[in-house]
């Protein structure tokens, strides 16, 4: 029988909460953005220092690398989770509200408890933000705000593990004041390069940052360039490595209604016949590091039960990831905003989805490497309807719109600033062609970043 708990109903929270909500999320707005920070733990350690390390009364599980963050996340606490244990996942950026980057045992926090932590914590951040600015530098950023919050709510609850996804990078990742049992290294590509080096090398060595002293290591399949760094700083560190081609292996996966059924291989045993409800090739081995990173935090290394297993993967999920929220027509939407994202997203629409006609609403912020990102998916669009997102990073759309007919050609390519209008313009085109039925015929897809793909889950009501 599954331990898993069960928590209560959400519970709508005052007008008079949503509004100081916004009054909160707007003041930490008005910090440095989370995608421009200087590189120090400095501030972070300080607040920790002052609020008695919060982030020390827990054990702990650190995750880094390009893609496939979140979704392990969620993976790794649904196992925790089913071993009867509260949990705590700090994950970025969010879909609908900033309460969501904070979990508790599987959901947000509530308004009112945000509301709450962040009135507790204020005073020892602005202490800090007076330190620094004292000495020229500057006042904590959003992210380093959220991190301290989300340390702060965990200890408070009180929660037994914490899963923790970096914002970006990880060694001055402001997480990275958490001293985790086990670090968990997704696939490292090209991204954020302005911030993390313009190598794979340069950033696979900023994100083995995270790894501890003595710590396990479980790493997915990397280039050859990324895997010798890891090994390097586990090596430094005197950390156990766990790699998938080596230790670790995804033994068999088919694809199943819903998801796909999948048997994963660790130094401890293999695990048959689980059924996962996420599609894409991608998303089982997100689950064998996840997997892995559990059997090292609460079994030392050894088996865990197969009910515990296989209702910790039925019990997962990952919204805004290959998500379908609407069918007449089929609709789905994907949170790839890079490369290596969009070319997982294309391989898990050519297996799951059996689409003859497939329309594009892509907007894609201006940091990305927006060339690569149409290119990876051309080959699968019928047509593209370029658009935009509320995000000041967005890139602006006729730029946009240029690339796209440099590689989709002028025909292929409409234009619909509003996110909303553009969807429309898309499920009409879609809507024409599909006379088959869900996930056959025609579809629309939305996708390039993760601020799209959540207002578009709003519009399409999934909030």
């Amino acid at each position: 029988m599954s331990k898993r708990k069960k928590t209560d109903a959400p519970v709508t929270p005052s007008p008079e909460a949503q509004a100081r909500l916004r009054e909160i999320y707007g003041e930490i707005m008005a910090r440095n953005p989370e995608h421009d920070f200087v590189p120090t733990l400095d501030r972070v350690r300080d607040v920790c220092d002052l609020l008695g390390n919060p982030q020390n009364a827990y054990r702990s599980i650190h995750i880094t690398g390009t893609n496939g963050k979140t979704s392990t996340a969620r993976m790794i606490e649904s196992l925790v989770s089913e071993h009867g244990l509260r949990t705590g996942r700090f994950t970025s950026p969010h879909l609908t509200s900033v309460t969501e980057r904070i979990a508790i045992d599987g959901e947000p926090i509530s308004v009112e408890r945000f509301i709450e932590t962040y009135d507790d914590v204020l005073p020892y951040i602005e202490m800090v933000d007076v330190r620094s600015q004292a000495d020229g530098g500057p006042r904590l950023s959003f992210f380093e705000v959220l991190t301290v919050m989300a340390y702060a709510a965990f200890a408070d609850t009180p929660i037994d593990v914490a899963i923790v996804e970096v914002g970006m990078g990880g060694t001055w990742d402001s997480t990275n004041v958490i001293d985790a049992e086990v670090a968990v290294i997704t696939p490292i590509s090209l991204d954020h390069t302005k911030w993390l080096g313009d190598t794979v090398r340069d950033i696979a060595i900023e994100k083995s940052g995270i790894i501890k002293d003595g710590a396990t290591v479980v790493v997915s399949t990397q280039t050859e360039v990324a895997d010798e760094e890891i090994a390097v700083v586990a090596g430094e560190r005197g950390a156990r490595l766990l790699r998938e081609g080596q230790e670790l292996s995804v033994s068999a996966r088919t694809p199943a209604v819903g998801g796909q059924m999948m048997s994963l291989t660790t130094p401890a045993a293999t695990y048959t016949d689980i059924y996962l409800p996420m599609f894409g090739e991608h998303q089982a081995h997100n689950a064998l590091l996840a997997l892995a990173a559990v059997e090292t935090l609460m079994a030392n290394g050894g088996a865990l039960s197969g009910e515990i297993v296989e209702a910790g993967f039925a019990n997962a999920s990952s919204p805004g990831r290959l998500e379908l929220v609407r069918s007449s027509p089929t609709i789905i939407v994907d949170a790839a905003h890079n490369p290596g994202g969009a070319e997982v997203l294309v391989d898990a629409l050519e297996e799951s989805f059996n689409f003859d006609r497939l329309i594009g609403v892509i907007g894609i912020l201006a940091d990305k490497d927006a060339e690569s990102v149409l290119s990876v998916l051309e080959p699968v669009l019928a047509e593209i309807v370029v658009t935009t997102s509320s995000s000041v990073r967005s890139m602006e759309i006729e730029d946009l719109a240029e690339l796209a007919r440099e590689i989709f050609g002028e025909d292929r390519v409409h234009v619909e600033e509003r996110l909303d209008n553009a969807i429309d313009l898309a499920g009409a085109r879609a809507e024409y062609h599909d006379t088959i039925g869900v996930g056959t015929g025609t579809g629309v897809l939305v996708a390039g970043s993760v601020i799209l793909a959540a207002e578009a889950r709003i519009l399409l009501g999934k909030e």
